[in-house]
Formats: structure tokens, C-alpha cells, sequence
């Protein structure tokens, strides 16, 4: 079965059971839910995107912004940096 054959399957059980003015009524209240989701839904994404557009270098992994000085990012890591460097010059 298709899908078109199950959605009209479910649609008969529905006006068996509920009657025609309530199946309208709930298919009514089911497409403005739909609808609201979708709406934030596009919502949600398009803040996504302004926030991803606005953060200019958050997904940088070097420091190649920076020309004089100390980076706060590199200077975190580092120690660990100079202890692998330091591991590696003292094995044969």
C-alpha cells in the first residue's frame, strides 16, 4: 500500500469513528499546527544562520589571526605543545 492508499484509509476510520464535523474540526487544529511548526521551524533556522554568519572565525582551529603578540588559544596549549615536542627530541 502507498502512501495515498493509508492516508485514505485513515481518513475513512476517522469519519466512522468521529463523525464528519469533528474530523473537520481536528483536521483543521492538526493544519494550524502544522503550520506553526513549520513557522518556527524557519524561524529557528534563520536565527541560526545570523548567528553562524555574525561569528566571523569561531570555526578557526590555527592562529593565523593573529600577527603580533600572544595568542590566548595558543598559549593555553601551550605546555602541552612543548612537552610532545620535548618527547620527541628525546626519543632515539
Amino acid at each position: 500500500m502507498g502512501f495515498g492508499m493509508e492516508m485514505l484509509f485513515v481518513l475513512m476510520l476517522g469519519l466512522l469513528i468521529l463523525g464528519p464535523k469533528r474530523l473537520h474540526t481536528i483536521l483543521v487544529h492538526m493544519s494550524q499546527a502544522r503550520a506553526e511548526l513549520q513557522n518556527a521551524t524557519r524561524g529557528l533556522r534563520s536565527q541560526l544562520a545570523a548567528e553562524l554568519d555574525a561569528a566571523p572565525g569561531a570555526g578557526k582551529s590555527d592562529c593565523s589571526h593573529v600577527l603580533l603578540g600572544e595568542c590566548e588559544l595558543c598559549s593555553t596549549f601551550r605546555p602541552v605543545l612543548e612537552s610532545r615536542q620535548a618527547a620527541e627530541e628525546g626519543a632515539p
